[in-house]
């Protein structure tokens, strides 16, 4: 008989808000996603495919939004992969895409998908702020809900998208929204309630009371951040996307809700080619 899948008891952990460096968030971000892969795969791959592309926990894909816009004969990076979906997906459809992950245990899910499905993504370990490839190596950069809130050096990170795409290179991106941050992450009523400051870029960190190590750092930057940090790249943004809540759309996905999702958006979608 098979033996059902037990996870480990989480490990106690307290949360905190205080800067962090690039080496302590990736220190932190990398074994976290490490010890979460398989329940994260076992929880969600059925709601991802394994041959799709959703943009966040609404959902909705890319084969409706068309944010990347035509990617047949085109040479696409993604970035915070995962066990590469969307770029399965982006196979699929003619693009040659590459995944790119910080966690080894999400891109052995990769390979595991690659060999039932026969669609295989090739896919490197590494940093978004050191991109192992050659300046002008891509036609588009994506990074569905992937590395970018988990990066401190996030101006390094947009530029060395900007490097590896030739001129006229598009970039997509999708992040919590960025007003989530004055919520509690609640999927609930008291989801609902504004508590802290949108301008409170302080980083969310979790400390293991029992080691004291940093497991997990995400970062927050405003909607105007963001606008800054693309246009100083190069960057001319041509869309922000703030899907709304599909009406017969049950799932709950940590603080994503119908409950919220209706009142307010959980999820932007940035995109824009480079001059």
């Amino acid at each position: 008989m098979e033996q059902p899948i037990v996870w480990p008891a989480p490990t106690p952990v307290r949360a905190e808000r205080r800067p962090v460096s690039e080496d302590e968030s990736r220190r932190a971000n990398g074994p976290d996603w490490d010890r979460y892969a398989d329940e994260y795969q076992d929880t969600h791959g059925t709601f991802l495919g394994d041959i799709g592309f959703v943009w966040g926990p609404e959902g909705i894909g890319e084969a409706e939004l068309r944010v990347l816009g035509d990617i047949a004969d085109k040479d696409v990076l993604e970035l915070g992969s995962g066990a590469c979906q969307c770029s399965r997906w982006v196979r699929t459809q003619g693009g040659r895409a590459t995944g790119l992950d910080l966690s080894h245990r999400q891109l052995q899910h990769s390979r595991r998908i690659d060999e039932s499905t026969g669609v295989v993504v090739p896919a490197v370990q590494a940093t978004a702020t050191q991109l192992p490839f050659r300046t002008g190596s891509f036609d588009v950069v994506f990074c569905s809900f992937g590395a970018l809130q988990f990066v401190k050096d996030i101006d390094v990170a947009v530029g060395e998208v900007a490097r590896v795409l030739r001129p006229g290179g598009r970039f997509a991106f999708s992040i919590t929204h960025p007003t989530r941050w004055m919520f509690p992450d609640d999927p609930g009523e008291e989801g609902l309630i504004a508590s802290q400051s949108y301008w409170d870029r302080t980083p969310y960190v979790e400390v293991d009371d029992a080691t004291g190590l940093t497991t997990y750092v995400e970062h927050h930057r405003t909607l105007g951040d963001w606008v800054a940090l693309l246009a100083g790249a190069g960057f001319r943004i041509t869309d922000l996307v703030e899907p709304q809540w599909p009406e017969h759309h049950e799932r709950v996905w940590g603080g994503w809700s119908r409950t919220r999702g209706l009142i307010t958006p959980g999820t932007a979608i940035f995109a824009g080619n480079l001059d």
